[in-house]
C-alpha cells in the first residue's frame, strides 16, 4: 500500500482523483486539502462520493508526508512551493500547467511570465503515457497533461509516427471543448444563462497548448482554435491536414502500429457507416479512454485526424493516476477500468 495525498482536491480534477484512487487496491489516502472547505467532508464538495469516503478536507499547513503527492492546484501555485511539496513527498504528480514544459523560454513565451522554479523543470517527466511510458516507470516527478493538447496530440501521433505527415505541413485543429474546462470556479460566461446552448469560439489564435503539442511531437507545425460547446465533459479534436498520395490502408496500418496491444486506453474508431463511427467525447465521460479515428478523402488527400477525450478524465485525473500506476509499479490499468454509459 501506498499512501497518498491530493493538495487542491475541491476542484473538479480533485474529486475526479478521489473517485478513481477509492477503487485502487495499492492506494490509501492519508489527505485531502482545501483551503475554502477545511472540515467538511469530501461528499458534501463532490456529492456522488457520498457512502464511499468519510474523508475530510484539510489545511495544507496540515499536510503530512506521504508516498505520493497529487497537486490539483491554479496554474502558477504549485511552482511557487514546489521545493516544499517535494520535502513531504517521495513523487509528485502535478495536475496544473507548471511542470509540462521543459524549456523557460518557452514556458515564458507561453504563459507571459517567468517560471518561479525553472531548475526544477527538466526534472518533470510529460504525463501523457502514450508517449512517455517508459520514462514514467520509476519516475520521481510528472507533470499533468493539457486536455486540449492531449486530444490534439493523439488525433496526430499514429500518421506522425508514420511519417504520413509532410513535414512542416500547416496543421489546423479544431477542438470543441465543454463546460469543466473551465473549472469549478463560476464566472460570467461560465454562468449557466450565459453558457447554455452556446458554440463560442475563444481562443481561435495562440492557444497555449499549442507548445504541448509542438514539445510533444517535434516542433509540429500547429494552429489550434478552440470553441466552447453545449458539453459538461469533453473534448473532441479534429486535425485537417493534406496526406497526398496516403491511401486508406496506409492509415489503418498507421493506426494499427500505433495503437496496439501495448496501447491499453487508446481505441481506433473508424467505421464507414452508422451514427457511432468517430469519436464522440459524450460516450467516454468518466473515463481515461481516448478513442481516435479519421476522415480521409482519397481523390484529393485531404484529411480530418480525430480524437475525443473526458477533459477530467484521459485530459486529466485519469492520465495523473495512470502515471502513478508506472511510476510505482502497478499494472497500468489498475483503477482505471470504468468503460462509461450509455445511453
Amino acid at each position: 500500500m501506498i499512501r497518498v495525498g491530493i493538495v487542491g482536491a475541491s476542484g473538479y480534477t480533485g474529486g475526479d482523483l478521489l473517485r478513481f484512487l477509492l477503487d485502487h487496491p495499492g492506494v490509501e489516502i492519508a489527505a485531502i486539502t482545501s483551503e475554502s472547505f477545511a472540515g467538511k467532508f469530501a461528499y458534501q464538495v463532490h456529492p456522488h462520493l457520498r457512502g464511499r469516503t468519510t474523508l475530510k478536507f484539510i489545511g495544507q499547513a496540515a499536510l503530512e508526508p506521504v508516498d505520493v503527492l497529487f497537486l490539483a492546484l491554479p496554474h502558477g501555485e504549485a511552482q511557487k512551493q514546489i521545493a516544499r511539496y517535494a520535502g513531504l513527498a517521495e513523487r509528485i504528480i502535478d495536475l496544473s500547467a507548471d511542470f509540462r514544459l521543459r524549456d523557460p523560454a518557452v514556458y515564458q513565451q507561453t504563459y507571459g511570465e517567468p517560471h518561479a522554479a525553472p531548475d526544477w523543470l527538466e526534472r518533470f517527466v510529460y504525463g501523457l503515457p502514450e508517449l512517455n511510458r517508459d520514462a514514467l516507470r520509476g519516475a520521481q516527478y510528472a507533470s499533468g497533461v493539457g486536455c486540449n493538447a492531449t486530444a490534439v496530440t493523439l488525433a496526430l501521433y499514429a500518421a506522425h509516427r508514420a511519417q504520413l505527415i509532410p513535414a512542416s505541413a500547416p496543421l489546423v485543429a479544431d477542438v470543441k471543448v465543454g463546460s469543466s474546462e473551465a473549472g469549478r470556479s463560476p464566472s460570467d460566461s461560465s454562468h449557466h444563462p450565459a453558457r447554455a446552448g452556446v458554440v463560442r469560439p475563444f481562443a481561435m489564435t495562440g492557444h497555449r497548448h499549442e507548445a504541448e503539442v509542438r514539445q510533444s511531437l517535434g516542433g509540429v507545425n500547429i494552429r489550434m482554435a478552440v470553441t466552447s460547446v453545449e458539453l459538461v465533459r469533453g473534448a473532441a479534436a479534429a486535425v485537417y491536414v493534406d496526406l497526398p498520395g496516403v491511401a486508406e490502408k496506409d492509415l489503418w496500418a498507421a493506426y494499427r502500429s500505433a495503437w496496439g496491444a501495448d496501447q491499453p486506453f487508446v481505441r481506433v474508431v473508424h467505421d464507414k457507416t452508422g451514427f457511432h463511427r468517430h469519436p464522440e467525447p459524450r460516450l467516454l465521460a468518466g473515463t481515461n479512454y481516448a478513442d481516435v479515428g479519421w476522415e480521409l478523402d482519397p481523390e484529393n488527400g485531404r484529411a480530418a485526424l480525430l480524437c475525443a477525450i473526458d477533459n477530467l478524465g484521459k485530459g486529466a485525473a485519469g492520465s495523473a493516476v495512470q502515471c502513478m500506476n508506472l511510476m510505482c509499479g502497478f499494472d497500468e490499468t489498475t483503477a482505471l477500468g470504468f468503460g462509461g454509459v450509455y445511453p
